[in-house]
């Protein structure tokens, strides 16, 4: 396939602190790529640099196989982006919003109905901004960046402000664009459950750096189980193990192993029964991805 975006050392120093530090994205045509970390993790910096908002300290962007810089004007035109928060005018309605986007990119008419319709506003396009609710808005400013049905969307937080309801309509819409529209998408998010859902490729940053990219199967892939054994006595259980050819790890009260077959656990077992080692407990643990992704982004930090 083809790759939408590249990007090569991309960096951002402000005084001097980075707060996106090498960052080498890979987004092919067609994916639907999920940019995930905590909040302040670098993900609308990255975004604001690959659409020319913010100079990057570092490295270099190439979308749709063209260098960013010398080719700035004809990737935007092919390009819709929301990034925070929507820009509008209170004083005016939505469609009346609409119409100065659609005039300022020389987009026809029925693309103005058409992106209405795809975030439900067709019924309050006629209302000024000012009284819309902070949903009603973040479908507005979904709908001004799919206005010229680009060739690649970049969503930045795109179900900030959405009630249940309206999360997941606009998930089922950003997964039928692909197919529908040829689009490819970026769309950045702190929620693994919602990106979980709706990206075919993922990656994800934490204090600016790159910690995973790769396709979402092979995430889960990460999640194998681990099966763990108590017993009366874990340090001369270990050293018995070890002689046997397995590699347990204490941890806690517990040795643990990894990618253990059945088979093996049953001769783990009968070994240190054979020894007069007592066995309390065998037990299997099954990470989940948000135990995986709390692992990559640490613990210690705020989703």
């Amino acid at each position: 396939m083809d790759q939408i975006i590249t990007t090569q050392n991309l960096s951002k120093r402000y005084g001097g602190i980075y707060c996106v530090k090498d960052i080498n994205l890979s987004i092919s045509e067609g994916d639907i790529f999920g940019f995930l970390g905590p909040n302040g993790a670098g993900k609308s910096t990255t975004l604001k640099m690959i659409l020319g908002l913010t100079q990057p300290t570092d490295g270099n962007v190439k979308v749709f196989g063209k260098d960013f810089e010398a080719n700035r004007q004809v990737i935007l035109s092919q390009t819709g982006s929301l990034i925070e928060s929507p820009s509008y005018y209170g004083h005016l309605s939505g469609l009346e919003n609409m119409r100065i986007i659609q005039r300022l990119r020389s987009i026809p008419d029925k693309n103005v109905s058409e992106a209405l319709k795809i975030v439900r506003l067709e019924n309050q396009k006629d209302k000024k901004v000012g009284q819309y609710s902070l949903g009603m808005k973040q479908r507005l400013g979904i709908a001004m960046a799919l206005l010229s049905f680009p060739k690649l969307l970049i969503l930045d937080e795109p179900t900030n402000g959405l009630d249940p309801a309206g999360i997941g309509e606009i998930r089922e819409l950003i997964k039928s664009l692909p197919q529908r529209y040829g689009m490819t998408i970026l769309i950045s998010s702190h929620l693994l459950s919602e990106i979980e859902q709706i990206a075919t490729s993922v990656g994800i940053i934490n204090d600016g750096k790159m910690m995973f990219q790769g396709s979402m199967n092979a995430l889960k892939n990460k999640c194998h189980p681990t099966i763990r054994i108590k017993t009366r006595n874990n340090i001369e259980a270990q050293e018995l193990l070890f002689d046997k050819g397995f590699s347990p790890s204490h941890r806690g009260d517990s040795l643990v192993f990894e990618n253990l077959t059945d088979e093996q656990i049953i001769q783990a077992n009968r070994s240190l029964i054979a020894a007069n080692i007592d066995v309390l407990r065998i037990e299997e643990h099954k990470k989940n991805l948000e135990s995986i992704f709390l692992e990559i982004t640490g613990k210690e930090r705020s989703l």
